[in-house]
């Protein structure tokens, strides 16, 4: 071989290095974007009277671990509105989302929810009503302590709120009264036909869905909740002793559920 055709070869060998190289590299990238990842978004509702900043102990524990988490603040000024903050916050993820939601939320992403991102919806002591149901109805077949309180109040323009007196027995009792009194007085005063809205389409007809019941709740009837998860054949597990705002309250055990609800979606 002359010294000439050394260098080419030379090169050659180094360009098929490089593209080797390359190679690799394109196959890493494309790898950590296979969807065997699993789903990492979590999109978080709340409630009826409540914001939020409830979600926090459960947003630090999923961030931990790794998964992307948003918390959408529905306005609670209509029903349609609250979907429709759902769908905004839906619509900024960069790939299939858990849907988890507490309370009324749940009225509200059973309606979302039939989002082609969605791929699974986790219930924390929500309601989960069906097509052409509504929440308030669906409150008739078991009556909660709060319902038969009368502690639910109305403002002169349709909104209710909890009265503030009465909120740390009805609403959370596992909570210290002073973080009760805090969520008692920041509560977001929920537009009355909310809960009356009929579900056009019921997500979790089509969909998986998870259900954790609140022992103790006296806002929505556990058994109603269990009810909830039987007819929609819910993987359920349930919190004794938990209050209505077993959100706040239990962070670990809703992080848990919520987690193995993104695994299996991700099989």
């Amino acid at each position: 071989m002359s010294h000439s055709m050394k260098p080419r070869r030379v090169v050659r060998e180094i360009h098929q290095s490089v593209c080797v190289i390359l190679l690799l590299l394109t196959c890493g990238a494309l790898a950590a974007q296979n969807p065997k990842r699993g789903v990492r978004n979590i999109v978080l509702v709340h409630g009826a009277w409540a914001d939020g900043s409830g979600w926090n102990g459960v947003y630090t524990i999923l961030v931990k671990d790794g998964y992307n988490v948003s918390i959408v603040q529905e306005p609670e000024t209509s029903f349609q509105d609250d979907v429709t903050a759902v769908k905004r916050i839906l619509a900024l993820q960069d790939g299939p989302s858990i849907l988890v939601a507490h309370s009324y939320g749940g009225a509200v992403i059973t309606e979302a929810g039939s989002d082609p991102s969605v791929t699974g919806l986790v219930y924390i002591a929500a309601h989960m009503p069906d097509s052409g149901e509504k929440e308030s109805e669906d409150g008739k077949r078991f009556p909660s302590d709060l319902a038969k309180s009368g502690s639910i109040k109305k403002t002169p323009d349709g909104f209710t709120y909890i009265d503030p007196a009465q909120f740390h027995e009805l609403f959370a009792a596992d909570l210290s009264s002073e973080q009760a009194a805090i969520m008692a007085r920041s509560q977001v005063f929920n537009f009355a036909d909310n809960f009356s809205a009929t579900i056009t389409t019921a997500a979790w007809r089509t969909k998986p869905s998870w259900m954790l019941v609140a022992g103790s709740d006296r806002t929505i009837n556990p058994d109603l909740e269990r009810w909830y998860a039987k007819r929609a054949g819910s993987h359920t597990v349930e919190v004794a002793g938990a209050s209505h705002s077993v959100y706040v309250s239990h962070p670990k055990e809703v992080s848990e559920l919520i987690e193995s609800a993104a695994r299996a979606v991700s099989k």
